[in-house]
């Protein structure tokens, strides 16, 4: 372990001391350049240090990859060229052996694999940043599914973590306050830790089964707690297919499949204070009936009664188009700065225009909105460009990171989906505007 350790915080320090050194030529060599030029070569550093902070994490399984593809999930913390980079962590990773996943589910369990397993698959169906899943049969008779976390994942999870960090601030890449910084990378810290505990994973499925039980065609595996343990987790095998099959169904289907998952984020948000933060598409599979299951429940965030009032106040005003309310909303989320610079309402409409239209609301959509052909992403890409002289009113908030996650992860899961729907009788059940 000690070992292993050792060679994790080497390989670490290597790539920060590279950086540094890259970091500090750049600057140098551009001392008396002009705007543009230096803009270009930090351009350049940022795709230069993003490749090569992606492919050191990558090589790394555990905590490390997965701080990488946290990161990457974070578009609006890190420069472009970075999260584009990090991005590529999100693919599959690579399996570990059997023998090692085999050792790893006889010491938590206390048990040889045969005795707890009449069948065990020895390769993995998914492999991910910290675990693999893999099919198996219970002496019962009884299909599974085994999440098995890798080794010492756990152990190096806040090492890794510094580790990250001081290449980030090295590269220059996190552009923001240290009070922000530390918001942020808590966030992050508790989100991982969450993760790697399977008990609280347990807990967490047994909530969320509970909170949609009467949600017809909402499907949420069953814990086997007699196979489960922080680093194991046993639970009913529920299949389905993928979104890129669900894509080619017809259009009924999908909008069955958009609506369960439009209830999915929101019912929990306003029902239940809690959310699942991560849609990613491999954490869903559809059935031809228009159900949706739903899997990993390590990514849960809880808020606040008053937080999650203040959410629904901001979704009210930006439904009511209300861009007076909506700037001080912005401020008590802690997004928009409290300062004395104005910015004009025709910025706020602006994006209002964009923002809306996915949800069918008048006056900026009328009927039904096709997911397929969506520009908005394009759009708010373009309005960014023409908007850049208020962006330094803006900062990324704690308090709505994961929620800004789960919003286009979602958003994105209709896209791939390519539904045509008309989402204004859905958001009208949560939001009386």
């Amino acid at each position: 372990m000690a070992k292993s350790s050792g060679k994790r915080f080497m390989k670490l320090a290597g790539m920060t001391a590279s950086i540094a050194g890259k970091a500090a030529k750049n600057s140098l060599k551009h001392l008396s350049s002009d705007e543009e030029k230096r803009l270009q070569a930090r351009s350049e550093l940022m795709q230069d240090v993003g490749v090569q902070i992606a492919e050191t994490l990558g090589e790394m399984k555990g905590a490390v990859m997965k701080v990488g593809q946290i990161a990457s999930q974070y578009k609006d913390v890190f420069p472009p060229e970075v999260a584009t980079a990090l991005e590529k962590l999100q693919k599959d990773a690579p399996p570990m052996p059997y023998a090692q996943i085999r050792a790893q589910v006889e010491r938590e369990l206390n048990a040889p694999v045969a005795e707890l397993f009449t069948e065990f698959e020895e390769a993995p169906f998914a492999a991910a940043s910290i675990g693999q899943v893999h099919r198996a049969v219970l002496p019962s008779g009884q299909r599974v599914v085994v999440k098995v976390q890798y080794p010492d994942v756990d152990e190096n999870c806040d090492s890794d973590l510094k580790q990250v960090r001081m290449a980030l601030k090295i590269a220059g890449v996190l552009n923001m306050s240290k009070q922000l910084q530390e918001q942020l990378f808590h966030e992050i810290r508790q989100s991982l830790h969450d993760e790697l505990d399977y008990i609280k994973e347990a807990h967490n499925l047994q909530v969320f089964g509970a909170f949609h039980a009467d949600d017809d065609g909402l499907i949420i595996p069953k814990v086997i707690g007699s196979h489960s343990s922080r680093r194991i987790l046993t639970l009913t095998e529920e299949m389905g297919e993928t979104l890129t099959v669900a894509a080619t169904w017809e259009n009924a289907i999908k909008q069955k499949i958009a609506e369960r998952l439009f209830h999915f984020s929101a019912g929990q948000l306003f029902g239940l204070y809690r959310m699942h933060c991560d849609p990613h598409p491999g954490n869903f599979a559809f059935r031809t009936d228009g159900s949706v299951v739903a899997y990993d429940f390590g990514g849960i965030r809880s808020y606040s009664h008053s937080e999650v009032q203040l959410f629904r106040r901001f979704a009210k005003h930006a439904l009511k188009g209300d861009v007076t309310a909506l700037e001080q909303d912005l401020i008590a989320l802690d997004i928009r700065r409290d300062d004395e610079k104005v910015v004009p309402g025709e910025f706020y409409q602006k994006w209002l225009e964009i923002g809306l239209k996915p949800l069918s609301v008048k006056p900026y959509q009328e009927g039904a909105f096709d997911f397929g052909s969506s520009q908005t992403h394009h759009e708010a890409i373009a309005q960014m460009r023409t908007s850049l002289k208020y962006f330094g009113q803006f900062q990324p908030s704690a308090t709505t990171m994961m929620l800004d996650r789960t919003i286009s992860g979602q958003y994105w899961n209709l896209v791939n989906l390519g539904v045509v729907i008309d989402l204004s009788p859905l958001v009208a059940e949560y939001i009386d505007y």
